[in-house]
């Protein structure tokens, strides 16, 4: 059977995005199961609550929520267990570092399939205060503002 080419979204972390400011972004493989694999590919899992925290050296994926597979036996896996990311050294070096010095956390993103390997994008992110969270949405909402505007002018509608 041919491996699958491309990048399929299993699930994304779209409140990541909200609460934090990411400012790098890395791909990880995670140490699956079977089971959770499976599940995984029927498009099944939950990243809400889901951080990455450092342990003995490695990097870990705590929260993240993949259902039980539907059709698995006794060997089926613990939805909320702790999940072990495959980076290289330096990566996990570099990342353990930011954290230590600014005070940044790992937020997964996504999780995708990629040529088919169940990879996690992990953002580098600060917190936002609750006024960053306002001048956002108030610099969407003007950026939409403009744009309908401008189209109006281009099909010659005017103000």
């Amino acid at each position: 059977m041919p491996r699958e080419k491309g990048r399929k979204v299993v699930a994304s972390n779209r409140k990541a995005r909200h609460d934090y400011t990411i400012l790098d972004t890395y791909e990880a493989g995670m140490a699956l199961t079977g089971t959770e694999v499976k599940s995984l590919r029927a498009g099944r899992a939950s990243l809400v609550d889901a951080f990455a925290q450092e342990r003995n050296g490695e990097l870990y994926l705590h929260g993240m929520h993949i259902p039980e597979y539907v059709q698995g036996t006794w060997t089926n896996h613990e939805p909320r267990r702790t999940r072990k990311l495959l980076l290289n050294r330096l990566e996990i070096d570099r990342m353990i570092g930011k954290t230590r010095e600014s005070g940044l956390t790992l937020v997964p993103l996504q999780v995708y399939f990629s040529d088919g390997w169940a990879k996690v994008e992990i953002g580098l992110a600060k917190g936002k205060k609750a006024y960053d969270k306002r001048q956002d949405l108030a610099k969407r909402d003007a950026d939409r503002e403009i744009r309908r505007v401008v189209g109006r002018r281009g099909k010659g509608m005017g103000d």
